[in-house]
C-alpha cells in the first residue's frame, strides 16, 4: 500500500482476486482510521473501470443514470461499502485462521441474489465465458461480479492462500501464490520496503 494519495481509479490491483482488490478500496484498512476510496458513486465507477468490471460504454451509461438519480446512486455506493466491509472481514478472518461472522456471510449471500440471477454463459471466439444479462444500466451491476468472485474464492482450493498484509496498519488482502507461501506484504514496493527500513532503523538504534 502506497504512502502516496490513492484513488479508487489508480490504486494498485495486487490482490490476485477481484473480490480482494475490491476489499482493498480502503487505505490503511487495518488502522483505527481507514481512508475511504469509494467516496462517491463516480469513484465506484472509476474503480470498476480500473478493475475491468465495466467497460467505457457501460461506465458512461451508469454515470448518466446516476446523474439522473443521485439518491439511488448514493444508496448503491453505501451498499458497495457495506459489501466491501463484509468481504474484507470474511477474508481477513480466514487469513488469520478465524471463522467469519455469520452476519457477514449472510450479507454476501444477499448480494449473490442479483449476481446469480443475472449471470449467464456466452460463447465467444475463444470459447465460453461469463457475461451478464438484465438491465445494462442497473446502478449496482458492478457489484454482481464482485459478489460472485467472493463466493467462488470461498469455495475454491485457493482459499488457504488468502493473506493479510503483515504491516500493522495496512491490512490489505491478497492471495499468496508464492511457491513456499512466504509472502508477507501486500507489496515489497510498499509495505515490504517500508517495514524493512523501519526494522533496520530499530536494530541500528538498539546496537548504538
Amino acid at each position: 500500500m502506497s504512502e502516496n494519495v490513492l484513488t479508487a481509479g489508480n490504486m494498485k490491483l495486487l490482490a490476485g482476486s477481484l473480490c480482494l482488490d475490491f476489499a482493498n478500496t480502503a487505505n490503511w484498512h487495518k488502522s483505527e482510521q481507514p481512508v475511504e476510496l469509494l467516496t462517491s458513486y463516480d469513484e465506484l465507477i472509476d474503480w470498476s473501470r480500473h478493475a475491468g468490471v465495466l467497460n467505457e460504454q457501460e461506465s458512461d451509461q451508469l454515470l448518466s443514470q446516476a446523474s439522473a438519480n443521485p439518491s439511488d446512486a448514493e444508496a448503491v455506493r453505501a451498499q458497495a461499502v457495506e459489501l466491501r466491509e463484509a468481504i474484507y472481514r470474511i477474508f481477513a478472518s480466514i487469513a488469520n485462521d478465524e471463522r467469519p461472522d455469520v452476519e457477514d456471510l449472510e450479507l454476501l449471500n444477499g448480494a449473490l441474489g442479483p449476481a446469480l440471477a443475472n449471470a449467464r454463459i456466452v460463447e465467444g471466439q475463444d470459447g465460453f465465458t461469463w457475461d451478464w444479462a438484465g438491465d445494462e444500466i442497473s446502478l449496482d451491476r458492478m457489484l454482481w461480479p464482485v459478489a460472485r468472485s467472493a463466493a467462488e474464492l470461498l469455495a475454491s482450493a485457493q482459499l488457504n492462500r488468502a493473506r493479510q498484509c503483515a504491516d500493522e496498519k495496512c491490512g490489505w488482502l491478497f492471495l499468496d501464490m508464492s511457491r513456499n507461501r512466504s509472502r508477507r506484504w501486500c507489496s515489497m514496493e510498499y509495505c515490504g520496503n517500508r517495514n524493512k527500513a523501519r526494522n533496520y532503523y530499530h536494530r541500528h538504534q538498539a546496537a548504538s
